[in-house]
Formats: structure tokens, C-alpha cells, sequence
């Protein structure tokens, strides 16, 4: 199962994501946009970015744990029966 079917499942409401989820990435979003960086490209050039890839990269981690979850919910349920002797 790969990313562009959880993009679809979480597109067509399937699945919903958490609300720190959503949180990373309005912030990262945000941030990346703002002209106010921690280290700002202006002075640093290309190391400026580092801190924009940071962001990215932990709005990663928290992408990658709703698809943990969203592939654990798409998996059948085994049902055991007891069995009576």
C-alpha cells in the first residue's frame, strides 16, 4: 500500500488524520512561506534552508505514523474461534 492510495483514502475522508497531523502541516506550511526564519537564507544561502528542511522532515515523521496507522487499519481482522471440547 503505498502513499498515493493513503493520499486518496485521507482525500476521499477514509481516513482521518490526527489533529497533530494537521497541526505539522499548517505550521510547516506557514513557516516555509514566512520570510521570518530561525536561520535565514539571506545571510546563510543554502544552509539557511536547513531549518525549512527540518520542519519538512518532522511533518514527515508524522505523515509516516498515520499511514503506519492507516495500513494497520486496512489489514483483515483474523477472528479466532474458541475452541469447545
Amino acid at each position: 500500500m503505498g502513499w498515493l492510495n493513503f493520499m486518496r483514502a485521507v482525500v476521499r475522508r477514509e481516513h482521518s488524520l490526527a489533529p497533530t497531523t494537521w497541526l505539522g502541516l499548517i505550521v510547516t506550511v506557514v513557516y516555509t512561506i514566512s520570510p521570518v526564519d530561525l536561520i535565514p537564507e539571506l545571510f546563510l544561502g543554502p544552509l539557511g534552508l536547513a531549518d525549512d528542511l527540518g520542519m519538512w522532515g518532522i511533518f514527515l515523521v508524522l505523515a509516516a505514523r498515520e499511514k503506519s496507522r492507516w495500513e494497520v487499519a486496512q489489514r483483515p481482522q483474523t477472528v479466532y474461534a474458541e475452541r469447545l471440547d
